[in-house]
């Protein structure tokens, strides 16, 4: 089966194809000569880092269920079988393109700003001389050369970890070594030059000096290489001790069944050979690399500090956020009116001093909060930390199954638990992904429970680069919500009829349906009708196919889907009214936001759910609506603005390729600059005690 080939039935883009496309349009920006050259080398380290995860997790579920012979078709009419080739090609002639960015595009505009990577032939003398010194003083003492023979079998190599495989002349056959790159060390090393900006990699160092390695023995060649391996592991949610059972899961990561073998171009076929035998690698998992293997560390180069010229202009949200400009005492600013904060064009301060004054608020009762993905150093723990020794009742949830998170999770678990914090793991078989935080406390006319819910994560570093909204609210139908939702998760509380929340795994999905089958009636009644939804990925085969019959309805459909996105536009019979844009550029889009038109009286909802069928069946997510009329007309506003963008956005067409928006004759309209002018518009018209007038906005146009 040919990749343009499809399921007769409705039109379904496979799910891995779909995310190979959206990777493209990452690299796309390493190719853009507008972005900064140091942002152009960080895109192109992000595809790198991406595909490493996307190998790692849905490569390896293809290919366990290849190996388990699993039959079925997925809804774009693939099975396993069929699409393993299919993807393996797709994926090859992607790392062509990364590699040829690499080389043709990126060298020569890092060349052209006196920024040079050297191999190993093109050094002077003084600069053999320095890196002889560098590898006699830093290296030989870290690098450990593993001989491969009877008595020592092929070493377990880490996940990801670079290598260099060494073919050394025996009396009779050839016999090999292994030399891992460490980890530990700066991947690029910087020469001595009249530049001043030469750098050798640190793999092309050990090759240079492997003959100090191996003084006894004569080197006929030697290549890096890198294994990624599997990591779709299942958790054992019925032990005894979870926490135990993720630490235990981390390890076996580590341990995984190979799924990719990377090798320097031009190695020698013995290696070859040498290396498949030893990792039991197919032809399909091996890519031959024209570069230095893993790009990942591009990113790390292009946040050097004396490279800050090369780079976007420092980007400085607004403080505080303009729903907070004058606002002395947050718990009664919140009392007034609901507040909304959107980042990182607005700064998370507002998130972290909502926890650091309730840990501190001595009328403050109790704080519960769900937690995904934290960062390293979080100030959010901290303040959950101090609340907990101020003698508040503190519950928090920790995921601990929160994907390659697991490890920086255990670890703040544990540190809340010994702060004395309730800490639950969640629920057996679901994750926990809602983003809810309430606070308890006493005020002078009784109990009143205060509200932050959100988009995105309780995480300080990530909301410098995601796009994410968050509001703040003490409405006595949300609180009530929000005490029946930790209740839930907490205990053993069956799942209540709720006044405003929408909850999965119980609801959710029926709310969707729902709210597309009334589009769809008043459609037919020649009512005002229309759909706009901005998610990360659109998967679910159900609400795909609710879509194609709101289209052929007659419904007005705006999809804005950064990443995968299954359905397919503009199909006669299905699509023809639905748009799908994705956009990439400076932040990272990962806002939740939904509009359905209503008759003309759009209705808003910002939640923590994609639509895809593990965050409507098989995880804890939180959407919510949007009640106050300031905020709606805010939001819409928003969504116009991502509709008109045409610097970022790629429109999906109906062959599942993207296409730049066409500007031609048009203003340029980039709108992740327009929403940092307008935070701090908003900010510094509120601070003059003006009003700043939103008008409502047709999200339609």
């Amino acid at each position: 089966m040919s990749e343009k080939d499809e399921k007769p039935g409705i039109p379904y883009r496979n799910r891995e194809l779909s995310w190979v496309d959206f990777n493209y349009r990452v690299l796309e920006e390493a190719f853009r000569k507008r972005n900064p050259t140091m942002e152009r080398m960080r895109f192109l380290g992000i595809t790198a880092s991406n595909l490493d995860e996307f190998f790692m997790v849905r490569v390896a579920g293809v290919e366990d269920q290849v190996d388990s012979h699993y039959f079925r078709c997925d809804p774009s009419g693939f099975t396993p079988s069929e699409l393993l080739p299919v993807l393996s090609k797709k994926i090859h002639g992607f790392v062509e393109k990364q590699y040829s960015c690499y080389a043709r595009s990126l060298l020569p505009a890092l060349r052209k700003n006196g920024i040079r990577f050297l191999k190993r032939e093109e050094l002077n003398k003084d600069q053999q001389n320095y890196i002889s010194e560098y590898f006699d003083r830093i290296l030989f003492p870290v690098l450990t050369p593993l001989a491969v023979d009877r008595s020592r079998p092929f070493p377990l190599l880490a996940n990801r970890s670079l290598n260099i495989a060494v073919r050394l002349k025996g009396k009779k056959e050839s016999y090999f070594a292994v030399v891992q790159v460490p980890g530990i060390l700066p991947r690029f090393l910087r020469v001595p030059s009249e530049r001043e900006n030469d750098y050798i990699l640190l793999e092309d160092v050990i090759i240079q000096k492997l003959g100090s390695l191996f003084e006894l023995n004569e080197i006929r060649s030697a290549c890096t290489f890198r294994i990624t391996r599997s990591s779709d592991l299942d958790i054992d949610e019925d032990t005894e001790d979870l926490m135990i059972e993720v630490q235990n899961y981390i390890k076996k990561r580590k341990r995984g069944k190979p799924v990719r073998l990377e090798l320097s171009r031009g190695h020698d076929h013995e290696t070859e050979m040498f290396l498949r035998e030893m990792m039991k690698i197919e032809d399909h998992q091996i890519y031959e690399i024209p570069g230095p293997l893993d790009l990942t560390f591009y990113s790390a180069f292009a946040s050097l500090p004396k490279f800050e010229a090369l780079c976007y202009r420092p980007f400085h949200p607004a403080e505080p956020p303009g729903d907070f400009v004058g606002c002395d005492d947050i718990f009664k600013a919140i009392q007034e009116r609901d507040r909304m904060v959107h980042h990182p064009y607005e700064s998370f301060e507002a998130v972290i001093d909502f926890v650091r004054t309730a840990a501190e608020d001595k009328n403050v009762l109790a704080i519960k909060q769900t937690l995904y993905r934290v960062s390293g150093h979080s100030p959010i723990i901290a303040a959950l930390i101090r609340a907990a020794e101020n003698g508040k009742q503190v519950t928090v949830l920790v995921e601990l199954k929160a994907r390659f998170d697991e490890e920086n999770n255990v670890k703040w678990a544990k540190k809340l638990e010994e702060a004395g914090c309730h800490v639950i793991y969640g629920l057996a078989g679901l994750k926990t992904h809602c983003k809810i935080l309430l606070v308890v406390r006493r005020d002078e006319d009784g109990i009143r429970r205060y509200l932050h819910m959100a988009t995105g994560n309780y995480n300080d570093s990530t909301a410098r680069i995601y796009t994410d909204i968050g509001l703040f609210t003490c409405r006595e139908p949300y609180g009530i919500d929000a005490s029946s939702l930790f209740n839930v998760l907490t205990g053993y509380s069956r799942p209540p009829e709720y006044n405003r929340f929408l909850v999965a795994p119980n609801g959710l999905r029926l709310f969707f349906v729902r709210m597309i089958r009334n589009e769809i009636e008043n459609a037919q009644k020649g009512l005002p009708s229309g759909i706009t939804a901005k998610v990360n990925s659109l998967v679910d085969s159900e609400l795909i196919g609710l879509l194609y019959q709101a289209s052929s309805a007659g419904v007005p459909i705006r999809l804005i889907v950064r990443g995968i996105c299954c359905l397919v536009p503009g199909k006669p019979g299905y699509s023809e009214n639905i748009t799908v844009r994705s956009i990439v550029g400076r932040f990272l889009e990962h806002s939740r936001i939904f509009v359905f038109e209503c008759t003309g009286i759009p209705k808003v909802y910002l939640g923590s759910a994609d639509w895809m069928p593990r965050n409507l069946d098989r995880r804890v997510e939180l959407v919510f609506p949007v009640e106050e009329e300031r905020l709606r007309e805010r939001i819409l506003r928003g969504i116009s603005l991502l509709l008109q963008d045409n610097e970022n956005a790629r429109e999906m067409r109906p062959d599942c390729t993207y296409a730049k928006v066409d500007h031609r004759g048009k203003t340029s309209v980039n709108c992740q600059e327009e929403f940092a002018k307008f935070a701090h518009q908003y900010a510094a018209e509120n601070r003059v005690g003006q009003n700043l007038s939103i008008p409502p906005q047709n999200f339609k146009n």
